[in-house]
């Protein structure tokens, strides 16, 4: 039954959510059961297409990310998938009217990392938005749930906090970027001799979309501000832990918070949102 299909595509994205990240898996769990599934779809389609691009290096990444744009289109068209991914992913889109533009946008920034390993402001910019931003107002589709008024008051707050949390992937991810995958982000930034100074300025760009950020989230309904507030949460304390790190280590080094620590700023975040101490 086409039903069963759609419980294992459901499955396959929770799956792959799960496995990939835990703080993320933490923020949906504690969204409303209603944007559980949809949230999923839209995780596990964002990190089939980052997979492509940063991991499967033995294969035809540009051949593979072109199939995945055609079977994606396929797949709405159609709705239906035999790929278990793209099928929930398919859903999310019709149940919620996800815009072509928004996951067009995303796939060229998929396809700019095979491409392009620096970036000048205008292309940072870019990547930024299809990266980053455009995942983030996949998800405010669904928390918006079809009311284009909501949609239209939030999206600005969406989109730094998108913003934000690349800009900090950035940072944490640097050494792996640079060393490994021959990737820079930050223009203008030499990474041979990362500084204090440019370390700062990365660091109050993300300050202020924080800073934005959280109107936005104060502004979300109560189904969904408690997940986006955890995931808010726990993407601070780390920007924190970068924050305190000196610039040569952050180069050479991983900052991450340990799991056992994401469950305790877990029932701190789910404590502040409850109170009202956003």
């Amino acid at each position: 039954m086409k039903a069963l299909f759609d419980k294992i595509s459901a499955q396959c994205s929770k799956n792959v959510t799960q496995g990939y990240s835990t703080s993320f898996s933490l923020g949906i769990y504690f969204l409303n059961k209603k944007f559980h599934q949809p949230i999923y779809g839209i995780y596990g389609f964002v990190r089939l297409a980052d997979e492509i691009v940063d991991s499967f290096h033995d294969y035809n990444k540009v051949v593979l990310i072109e199939r995945l744009r055609n079977d994606t289109v396929q797949a709405i068209e159609d709705r239906i998938s035999l790929n278990p991914i793209l099928n929930q992913f398919q859903k999310a889109v019709h149940d919620y009217n996800i815009e072509w533009d928004l996951i067009d946008i995303f796939i060229r920034s998929m396809e700019m990392d095979l491409m392009q390993k620096e970036h000048d402001e205008t292309s940072y910019k870019t990547y930024i938005l299809g990266s980053a931003e455009v995942v983030g107002l996949m998800c405010l589709r669904v928390f918006s749930e079809r009311d284009d008024a909501i949609y239209a008051q939030l999206k600005p707050y969406a989109m730094s906090l998108g913003s934000a949390f690349q800009k900090v992937n950035f940072l944490r991810d640097l050494k792996a970027d640079y060393t490994v995958l021959g990737r820079t982000y930050f223009p203008g930034v030499n990474f041979e001799k990362f500084s204090h100074i440019e370390k700062k300025r990365i660091e109050n760009e993300i300050e202020e979309e924080f800073h934005h950020a959280l109107i936005g989230i104060k502004m979300l309904p109560s189904a969904s501000r408690g997940g986006v507030y955890l995931a808010y949460y726990y993407y601070k304390k780390l920007f924190l832990r970068i924050k305190q790190t000196p610039a040569e280590k952050v180069m050479h080094a991983r900052i991450r918070i340990p799991n056992y620590n994401k469950f305790g700023l877990m029932f701190n975040s789910l404590i502040r949102n409850h109170i009202n101490l956003l």
